[in-house]
């Protein structure tokens, strides 16, 4: 892989972090219940975490990294910020919201582990990737048990 495509890969992964970072920082401020709360602070920080490490990594290579979300990342915290004042910031469609989120990190990630990588960046990036389906798992599940809980 050449120098500028991966550092471009890495930097499309710091946004993916930082809009995850965002998004779970904008549910847990619209979510009503402080389990939620807690959840969607616990999965920002792993998001803030996440792109760190990969700017680091951007730096080791020679490279500039990102600083911010993506403009696909602004929309999706707009439309979070939309979607729960005409829910009535209710948790559930904030979950909803949430899996979008990430699925369309998971997208992300496995479109970064189909570029040919070092192998000190492709096991950052599989450990990485393994957390966000896990964040998935874990918001899909809970997502799932308020439907059920539902009337």
């Amino acid at each position: 892989m050449e120098h500028r495509d991966l550092i471009d890969t890495l930097n499309r992964l710091v946004e993916t972090c930082k809009d995850g970072e965002y998004g779970f920082r904008s549910c847990a401020e619209h979510c009503n219940s402080e389990e939620l709360k807690r959840t969607f602070s616990s999965r920002a920080e792993d998001c803030r975490q996440g792109a760190a490490e990969l700017q680091s990594l951007i730096r080791q290579n020679g490279g500039e990294p990102e600083e911010g979300g993506s403009t696909t990342g602004a929309v999706h915290r707009g439309w979070v910020a939309v979607k729960g004042t005409l829910s009535g910031y209710s948790d559930l469609a904030m979950l909803e919201e949430c899996e979008r989120g990430e699925d369309a990190a998971l997208e992300r990630y496995r479109k970064a582990l189909e570029e040919s990588l070092a192998p000190e960046v492709r096991s950052v990036v599989e450990r990485q990737f393994e957390g966000v389906k896990k964040n998935h798992l874990q918001i899909r599940t809970l997502r799932d048990q308020m439907r059920a809980s539902q009337p």
